[in-house]
């Protein structure tokens, strides 16, 4: 009679995603490939039962099988792991050059990094006692084409990735602002490469404006967007130089240098 698996009949839902992560822990623990059988009782799972997930997790590229029957780490993890070590680069680098900027404009002052179709604020300087402001939530995302940090990160695609973008997107709008087709969102990307700035004209939301610089890496890689948001009528150009200049300086604490000018 086959031995009874006790894991699976009743297993919920959360305890699957315990005992995968307590297989990640046991993989993490030896740098070479770890045999099923020895997986399995340092995780204390019945051997089918920690078969069946890390053959999941090997779907997803979270775990490599170099020989049958025995398991590692996989490169799935370092991609994540260096998605996470960016944006933490990022914000430490940031936030003090982003307060600074704050004071000076009194005006909330963002950062923002692209995740696939969308940005994602990632830190904010602003003061609960300034007036009437544009506050973004952290962890807030909205689309590339509608604000100014997307469209810098547009700005960086290929004309076909961008028809791409706006075939899945279909440039759904949120205003009367809005661009919503592809010449009108060429255009505007010509203008974000001529100027290396972008805006946003109420095309997110009516009544606010916002303006946003690009931060670079050690590689020129454009790794996120400095913005600031206001009430239409209190954004002033006048605060673009230094948003340009608070940009470059988080761009040089990672390692950025301008390309030499001809």
């Amino acid at each position: 009679m086959a031995k009874k698996d006790p894991d699976i009949p009743t297993t919920p839902s959360v305890q699957v995603i315990e005992r995968m992560f307590t297989l990640i822990d046991v993989l993490a623990s030896r740098e070479e490939a770890i045999s099923l059988k020895e997986i399995s009782e340092k995780a204390g799972l019945h051997p089918s039962t920690a078969h069946r997930i890390l053959n999941d997790l090997a779907t997803g590229r979270f775990v490599d099988r170099p020989h049958p029957g025995s398991y590692r780490l996989g490169m799935r993890l370092l991609e994540l792991g260096n998605l996470v070590k960016v944006r933490l680069n990022v914000r430490d680098a940031a936030l003090g050059p982003m307060r600074e900027l704050h004071k000076l404009i009194q005006q909330p002052v963002n950062l923002s990094m692209r995740q696939s179709d969308e940005i994602v604020y990632v830190e904010r300087a602003y003061s609960e006692r300034s007036g009437m402001q544009v506050v973004r939530a952290i962890g807030g995302r909205a689309p590339l084409h509608l604000t100014s940090v997307g469209k810098l990160f547009l700005a960086e695609d290929d004309p076909q990735r961008i028809r791409a973008y706006a075939t899945r997107t279909r440039l759904q709008g949120h205003t009367k602002n809005s661009i919503t087709t592809v010449d009108a969102l060429e255009r505007e990307l010509s203008r974000v490469r001529q100027y290396g700035q972008a805006s946003d004209n109420e095309e997110l939301e009516l009544g606010v404006r916002c303006m946003a610089a690009g931060i670079y890496d050690d590689q020129n890689k454009l790794v996120a967007g400095l913005s600031i948001s206001a009430p239409s009528g209190r954004l002033e150009d006048a605060w673009l130089p230094k948003l340009q200049e608070t940009a470059n300086q988080i761009s040089s604490a990672l390692g950025h240098k301008p390309p030499a000018k001809r």
